[in-house]
């Protein structure tokens, strides 16, 4: 099969090789096929004279661009699959909980009952933060955003263990790997609790690690606080679907800071400023606003007729990976129903449930395969559990932490990974000389 590309011509040949030619030159390259890829520096063998750069691709936000080989985290989006070291999503939200998942994300493989007992115990004994930790928090305006909180402290974390800095040292890494998974739901606890003018509550360690998280937001006087089991086994289920999703923008910040040796901390930092952006950790909260927008069924018809004019976006719908249902929406909207169950419903189910109703059946949704994403329900059960939508990044950033830590490990040894250096095409002005500030137009 031939195909035109301006001045090259390429064939696919049967012998896994990709036959380029060059019709500049009318020369022909061979170049070898791997995993359903090309190598992009074998581009730069395709020179029209010597002195060239030779070619370089063009792919603006990485859309079909393989920046790693990784073994974590596989995505079928055609199909609706989503699998962590090979497990369906749906076999780990069902029957896992999240420090299990995190342990499978880190490692590789599912923990052993010793090996779980020791990991938790591990992890719950590193949940209490520096005294000088808290008195940096205190220093925020109560009116700051929770994310930038968040951020901030992680970065600063990187002061308090210099150790950090020691990244090809296994002992080291894997004591930054427990610090991070223990402290970074204190720090959103703390980034709450301070944004309401709450005092701060210590960890409590005869709780799970969502039971605690609950403890550290919600305690109020009680002596002991019971966390609901229903929204202490929702809030697991949502860190499981949200603990890693392949190389997407938080996990390439991750990665590509990584790549310049910095610590675990000043990465994870990066990581999560990029999750503050709304096209990423802040997609549930557009979803909140656009059915407050809505406000009741009745306008979903003039609603779903504008997007059909192009005059609006759905938010919820449709995805840059899969072209069909999201396989956590369907988990996340069973859980939805459990949570209201406890909560009492949120007001805005109806509207959202006449969208997905409408999305399902709309030949003009099913032709551009715009179904819910897992963003789409998030924010209605994180609001009827009590979060405001400022707080729903922070949550996110909790359970991705996990997947951040792993994908920064599996790259930190990677022996084909160096320092992230993308190309440009340069379109400024050609070489021109300095004139003197009085002898410029």
């Amino acid at each position: 099969m031939w195909r035109h590309l301006g001045v090259l011509t390429i064939e696919a040949i049967m012998s896994d090789t990709l036959t380029i030619t060059d019709n500049r030159t009318n020369k022909t390259y061979e170049i070898q096929i791997r995993d359903g890829s090309i190598s992009a520096m074998e581009l730069r063998r395709i020179k029209e004279n010597p002195e060239d750069f030779g070619l370089m691709t063009y792919d603006p936000a990485l859309t079909n661009t393989a920046a790693c080989r990784s073994k974590i985290t596989w995505i079928d989006g055609e199909r609706g699959i989503l699998m962590y070291r090979g497990y369906p999503i749906e076999q780990l939200a069902k029957n896992s909980d999240f420090l299990e998942t995190a342990y499978l994300l880190l490692s590789g493989e599912l923990p052993t009952a010793a090996r779980m007992n020791k990991w938790k115990h591990n992890v719950t004994v590193h949940s209490m933060l520096h005294e000088n930790i808290k008195k940096f928090m205190e220093g925020f305006q109560y009116t700051a955003h929770p994310m930038g909180i968040f951020l901030s402290t992680v970065g600063a974390m990187s002061t308090f263990y210099p150790d950090a800095k020691d990244i090809f040292n296994e002992d080291s890494r894997k004591m930054q790997t427990l610090r991070l998974i223990a402290k970074v739901p204190s720090i959103a606890a703390y980034a709450y609790r301070h944004s309401m003018g709450l005092p701060y509550v210590y960890p409590d360690n005869d709780l799970s690690f969502t039971g605690n998280f609950l403890n550290m937001l919600f305690k109020m006087t009680e002596l002991k606080y019971q966390p609901n089991p229903v929204l202490e086994r929702a809030l697991d289920v949502l860190f499981i679907l949200h603990a890693d999703h392949e190389q997407n923008c938080s996990t390439s910040a991750m990665r590509g800071i990584g790549s310049s040796h910095a610590d675990p901390y000043s990465a994870l930092t990066g990581a999560a400023a990029a999750l503050y952006g709304p096209l990423h950790g802040g997609a549930n909260e557009a979803v909140l606003r656009m059915l407050a927008e809505i406000g009741t069924v009745k306008q979903v018809p003039a609603i779903i007729k504008s997007v059909k004019n192009g005059e609006r976006r759905l938010m919820g719908f449709g995805h840059r990976v899969y072209k069909s249902y999201d396989p956590r929406a369907k988990i996340i909207k069973e859980v939805a129903d459990l949570v209201f169950a406890v909560t009492g419903k949120n007001p805005m189910l109806d509207i959202a449930l006449e969208l997905e109703r409408i999305a399902l059946e709309d030949d003009y949704f099913v032709e551009r395969k715009l179904y819910p994403n897992v963003d789409f329900y998030s924010g209605l059960i994180y609001q009827a559990m009590g979060f405001q939508p400022d707080m729903f990044p922070v949550l996110f950033a909790i359970p991705r932490t996990a997947g951040w830590i792993a994908q920064w490990e599996e790259m930190l040894l990677d022996k084909d990974q160096r320092i992230t250096r993308p190309r440009q095409i340069y379109e400024g002005p050609e070489k021109r000389d300095f004139i003197p500030r009085e002898k410029r137009r």
